[in-house]
């Protein structure tokens, strides 16, 4: 089942290389198998922002969890 306290423990793994770059990443809302973030700092503003959302961000949810579904950018 995917809860908020799962993705933020995941999340927890992925911030310092986020932060590592000036950007950082915010749980908005888990709906179902889904969950909603925010970009900030210059993660924000990144082109390569998409990439890293799905191929990383993404990518390290779906390790932890094979049930996740989507992550959305709000």
């Amino acid at each position: 089942m995917v809860t908020k306290e799962r993705v933020e423990s995941v999340l927890d793994r992925v911030r310092p290389f986020l932060r590592a770059d000036g950007g950082d990443i915010e749980l908005i809302n888990v709906e179902g198998n889904s969950a909603g973030v925010r970009l900030t700092g210059v993660c924000a503003a990144c082109p390569s922002a998409q990439m890293t959302l799905h191929l990383g961000v993404e990518a390290a949810l779906r390790d932890a969890m094979p049930e996740f579904g989507t992550l959305r950018l709000v």
